[in-house]
């Protein structure tokens, strides 16, 4: 687990941008790979230092990730940058570690059906899949951090409820499994804040300063209600996309993940340094205005602005 220490020190707190990847899996157009290289150094001279900048999946499904090798040296060219991806089986993991990627996530779903319905497996097999993913790190001469995104944490719209109880043994499980850290997903938006803070709670309960990922949805409005819960119960490490883009395509009416300049402008209101400057990053959407002009952008600071005073900042 040390390793996790060096991206996301102590103290800090992440801005992770998933648009890159999460972003663009459901839209019907998406940026030129010199494109996604603007993206990635506007936000990069924002101060965002982190990026998940695709997936490992075959090119005839995802064109859209067809570029992910030239992406992820577009985040390595920057210094201290630290680029993420995703990969669903030993496959993509081979393909991810023959790269520089600093990061490779695998995902399990807390949810049993939703795990079957994602990626064909049980949740038994998708734990022997994980264990042979960190072996494959481990036999490689890469040191790549592993980490497992838990989709369905909060809730599942296919089974419903899930026991906080289920997440927290999986986390042990994935942890067992040899993964670095690990990763909470509201994958359809349904948590409240009390649910965020319980869980952000017991997580720290059990590892302390270790770091783990939130990944919120805005599908019921909840977004950035659920980011200020979790940032009250310590969680400092947050996924977000650029205009809200993202969504699933197993979660029937999940729409975007919050949007990162909303959660910047939150994090800074309740006094957490993120070291970003948020008019350069609501300048970069000028990007996805350009290259995906028929998508959906959202934000509220994007439409109303950066306050003019200085006192928002706690």
């Amino acid at each position: 687990m040390g390793g996790v220490f060096k991206p996301y020190p102590t103290g800090t707190i992440a801005l992770r941008e998933v648009g890159l990847r999460d972003g663009l899996q459901l839209t019907k157009s998406y940026p030129s790979t010199a494109a996604k290289r603007d993206w990635i150094a506007q936000e990069y001279a924002a101060g965002l230092r982190h990026f998940e900048v695709g997936s490992f999946l075959p090119p005839s499904r995802t064109p859209q990730f067809a570029d992910v090798r030239d992406v992820i040296d577009a985040v390595n060219s920057h210094p201290q940058a630290h680029g993420v991806a995703l990969a669903l089986n030993e496959r993509g993991a081979t393909d991810a570690l023959a790269t520089e990627v600093q990061e490779i996530t695998v995902v399990i779903s807390a949810s049993a059906a939703h795990n079957e319905a994602n990626v064909r497996r049980s949740q038994e097999q998708s734990l022997h899949e994980i264990a042979n993913v960190v072996r494959l790190r481990d036999e490689s001469d890469r040191d790549p951090i592993i980490n497992v995104g838990i989709a369905m944490a909060f809730g599942c719209s296919i089974s419903g409820d899930v026991a906080e109880d289920d997440v927290m043994r999986l986390v042990d499980q994935c942890m067992g499994a040899g993964a670095d850290m690990v990763g909470l997903a509201d994958t359809v938006g349904y948590a409240g804040p009390r649910q965020i803070e319980r869980l952000c709670k017991r997580m720290a309960s059990r590892f302390g300063d270790a770091p783990y990922v939130m990944h919120l949805h805005d599908t019921r409005g909840l977004g950035l209600a659920n980011a200020s819960a979790a940032l009250d119960a310590g969680c400092r490490v947050f996924d977000a996309s650029l205009a809200g883009l993202g969504g699933c395509p197993f979660a029937p009416g999940a729409t975007g993940n919050i949007v990162l300049e909303d959660l910047i402008f939150l994090a800074e209101t309740k006094g957490f340094a993120t070291g970003i400057d948020l008019n350069t990053v609501v300048k970069a959407r000028a990007i996805l205005q350009e290259e995906m002009p028929d998508e959906a952008l959202h934000g509220a600071i994007a439409q109303s602005g950066v306050p003019r005073t200085s006192g928002w900042r706690a």
